[in-house]
């Protein structure tokens, strides 16, 4: 089986968690909602590539994100690809009244709470991966 690293990052701000659409431009899971992801580049460690993925998406600078957690890895199959999976670092952030500048990538955002993450159509697992930082 295939497959691919990338890092999934939520940002809480109070008791609430960003939330962001992905846009019809990307390449995988178009319309769904996620966290901040993006793939793991070579022998990138992680943690480096989630405040990339941060900066990139969102336009949110490292100076102004706290670094609360991580969890373990979790292996996601692929609904879109035949014998591939996705191996999925998780990270949570906090951030105080940011200002959203979303790129290409993402469509909408929205702050929502824990409980409110089953009204949307996600990628798969996110609420696990969600759940795993709490």
């Amino acid at each position: 089986m295939r497959s691919t690293r990338i890092v999934t990052s939520f940002i809480k701000d109070n008791d609430r968690f960003l939330l962001l659409k992905r846009s019809d431009k990307v390449k995988t899971m178009k319309g769904l909602w996620a966290g901040v992801s993006g793939i793991i580049e070579g022998d990138e460690e992680p943690l480096k590539r989630a405040k990339i993925e941060i900066f990139e998406e969102l336009g949110i600078t490292e100076d102004k994100i706290k670094f609360l957690k991580s969890s373990l890895e979790m292996k996601v199959r692929s609904p879109q690809y035949e014998n591939h999976e996705w191996e999925i670092f998780p990270f949570l952030f906090e951030v105080k009244n940011p200002i959203i500048k979303l790129n290409w990538e993402n469509s909408e955002y929205r702050w929502i709470t824990v409980n409110e993450i089953k009204n949307y159509e996600t990628v798969p697992s996110i609420d696990k991966v969600l759940f795993s930082l709490l």
